[in-house]
């Protein structure tokens, strides 16, 4: 990546592993430099994929012999967050380490990153708003991301339309989000161990619109609200052959290996002493 400073947008002709898309998220995290600088991007999943907030207990939020045994990827952020299922969606992320447009603070990034997703949304003609606090319950307990719409995430009618999660160090942060082209309720319930009452509260824009929804028309829509509310028309970022051999590398020693998705342990780090 050769540019130093700017807002920049990502896409990718092709969906990509799980484990893979966690690490080109993880190596645009790492790779920001002192110069401000914002890369959005949008990503698709080669496989349905359930993905762990980065302090979750697998063994108490995922069912992996149900996922072995119907193709589903299971993979761990380093954002927070809960259990998500990746498959009939748009997948967004956002870096950056430009404090005077996403403020210094986790809930003013936060805040004004959903800020321009409901925009991209009010571009498709949904009335989507930002949600008020959670109950405690649902920090607390085990159930999955989309049964609760979280401070600031969005929703439609009462239900999650988006469910986003950030990791932040000082005024750097990486944060990716969810938004369901389609609803995919059945697989989540049978991929959560979660089987508390109370139920799982989506939408998804298919349900919303009335009809099927493109990725790359949604995209449109969400990368115009986001030019709009930043005010900002975002350059092109392609990665270079290093960046890929750098994300490569990062996969096979984080993303993909099973001490980091199922212990949330980062194998190259030395185990703790007892």
């Amino acid at each position: 990546m050769n540019e130093q400073s700017g807002f920049f947008l990502l896409r990718h002709d092709r969906a990509l592993p799980g484990s893979l898309n966690m690490a080109v998220d993880g190596h645009l995290f790492a790779s920001l430099g002192d110069e401000p600088r914002t890369v959005l991007r949008f990503y698709q999943w080669e496989r349905p994929t359930a993905s762990l907030g980065a302090g979750q207990t697998a063994a108490r939020v995922v069912d992996p012999e149900f996922c072995r045994t119907h193709g589903i990827d299971v993979v761990r952020r380093i954002t927070g967050g809960k259990l998500v299922l990746h498959h009939r969606e748009v997948t967004y992320s956002v870096v950056s380490n430009d404090v005077a447009v996403f403020t210094d603070t986790l809930a003013g990034s936060y805040k004004r990153i959903s800020q321009a997703l409901v925009k991209g949304l009010d571009g498709m003609g949904l009335n989507a708003v930002l949600a008020g606090k959670a109950p405690a319950s649902y920090a607390r307990g085990t159930m999955p991301c989309f049964s609760v719409p979280a401070q600031d995430e969005i929703e439609i009618g009462g239900l999650k339309i988006v469910g986003s999660a950030q990791k932040r160090i000082g005024g750097r942060f990486l944060q990716h989000g969810s938004i369901p082209l389609a609803h995919d309720e059945e697989i989540l319930r049978s991929v959560s161990l979660y089987k508390g009452e109370g139920g799982i509260r989506m939408t998804s824009l298919g349900r919303e619109l009335g009809r099927d929804v493109d990725f790359d028309w949604a995209v449109g829509k969400l990368l115009a609200g986001f030019e709009a509310f930043f005010n900002a028309s975002l350059r092109p970022l392609d990665l270079a052959p290093s960046d890929w051999e750098s994300i490569r590398t990062l996969e096979a020693r984080k993303y993909a290996h099973p001490a980091w998705t199922f212990e949330g342990r980062d194998p190259a780090e030395p185990c703790p002493a007892r």
